[in-house]
């Protein structure tokens, strides 16, 4: 299981650490199945376990500040895009009491406490910022073009104007 665990830490970017405890199958069930619909995997695992499997990885990944996280009962969600499971979590306890974030890993960065949520909910995935970047270089572009069409048109005007006084 060590062995297991190891490999998905090292294969992931994202993950969160949550407190599900005292929820219902129920409801777990549906947090579940919220989770595969965001293409989230979520796995309940020992404490003790996820820290065996994430000493063999903390010098190069840094998960040596997740260690507190890893007391009573942890569920550990899996992700390729950071800020889903923040959402994820937000919207399911507008119904539902937890889960609580314990902790998060974001491409080296630590985020610690359930006060980090909002800040997490909030991060654009790498999706969102390519595209903010793809707008922000055509921006000047399309101004360019504007620019040179209309200019082109005044200036073709000027030249007709020219020869016709000619």
């Amino acid at each position: 299981m060590v062995a297991v665990l190891k490999e998905k830490f090292e294969e992931s970017n994202s993950l969160y650490i949550v407190d599900s405890s005292a929820l219902t199958v129920e409801v777990i069930n549906e947090l579940r199945g919220k989770c595969y619909e965001h293409n989230i995997e979520m796995k309940v695992v020992k404490n003790t376990l996820a820290i065996k499997a994430m000493e063999q990885l903390a010098d190069d990944k840094g998960f040596n500040e997740m260690f507190g996280a890893l007391k009573g009962p942890s569920t550990i969600l899996f992700t390729e895009v950071a800020n889903a499971p923040a959402k994820l979590i937000r919207e399911f306890r507008k119904v539902h009491p937890k889960p609580i974030l314990k902790a998060a890993y974001i491409d080296t960065a630590v985020y610690l406490g359930d006060e980090m949520l909002d800040t997490l909910a909030s991060l654009k995935s790498k999706e969102e910022l390519v595209g903010d970047i793809i707008l922000l270089l055509q921006s000047p572009a399309k101004n360019v073009l504007g620019a040179l069409q209309s200019g082109g048109s005044k200036l073709a005007g000027i030249v007709k104007t020219l020869q016709e006084r000619a």
